[in-house]
């Protein structure tokens, strides 16, 4: 099923009355930028097992697990853009219609787009920091030693437990971020949720706390998700096609009006 031209004219309404609309995106936002989602049809989790290469504890055991996934997928992300998805939602925020976007994703594209304020729930994927002396460094410079250095080991102390500052399974996600998030959730007066199955917590927790307290709730996926039965308005289809459409709608109005005056 894709949205109906209805659809989005109901989406473009709520958010060019919003003033303090939050976008929650998923890795649904960044696929048609080439970065794989992790739980869809030729998703990461369907290629690897997410506890041996993605958990806090088999990272400790044995590094070299996660760094030969990043070898293997190192192009793919040196490569990645921001597209129309990440485009359109900077382009809502610089409207004014969008206070904020939560993201689920650690790729640093909503950033790239122009997005100003970007909370990010599981980390980033940009800085790559030592388990054992604390040493930080940008991402691409351990990501080019891994063709001669596997795992990479710290410039500082030359230990072999070099972890990206994203967040692993078992390990919480960053307090203060969250607990930003959750406020936004009841301040919003519209959420627009992008390309997440909503079946992750406690992430998937902060759109249901938009809902609870009364705020609309757009859902915009290409596959159904949890929130679909109460959500106020759901657009199908990929987030590259249909948001660059809901941000012309929703600046079309106001333009129009302008030039009239």
């Amino acid at each position: 099923m894709s949205s109906t031209a209805p659809e989005l004219q109901q989406a473009a309404s709520l958010l060019r009355d919003a003033h303090h609309g939050v976008v929650f995106t998923g890795a649904g936002v960044s696929a048609e930028s080439g970065i794989p989602t992790y739980r869809g049809q030729d998703g990461l989790w369907r290629r690897y097992d997410p506890y041996q290469v993605a958990s806090i504890e088999s990272f400790r055991a044995d590094p070299s697990r996660y760094w030969q996934v990043a070898l293997e997928r190192g192009r793919e992300m040196r490569q990645a853009e921001p597209n129309p998805a990440h485009r359109a939602i900077a382009g809502l925020e610089e409207a004014g219609h969008v206070e904020a976007v939560v993201t689920q994703n650690t790729d640093g594209l909503h950033q790239r787009a122009g997005s100003p304020q970007v909370l990010e729930l599981h980390g980033n994927a940009r800085w790559v920091r030592c388990l054992d002396c604390g040493a930080v460094e940008p991402r691409p410079q351990v990501q080019a030693r891994l063709e001669r250095e596997l795992p990479p080991r710290c410039l500082l102390c030359r230990r072999d437990r070099l972890k990206p500052t994203v967040v692993f399974f078992g390990e919480p996600l960053p307090q203060d971020v969250l607990r930003r998030s959750f406020e936004l959730a009841e301040d919003c007066d519209v959420m627009l949720c992008v390309g997440s199955s909503l079946v992750v917590r406690p992430a998937a927790d902060i759109p249901w706390r938009a809902l609870r307290r009364g705020a609309p709730v757009i859902v915009c996926n290409d596959e159904p998700t949890p929130l679909d039965a109460r959500a106020t308005v759901v657009l199908r289809g990929r987030a590259g096609e249909l948001l660059p459409q809901l941000l012309e709608l929703v600046v079309a109005r106001p333009a129009a009006e302008s030039a009239l005056r």
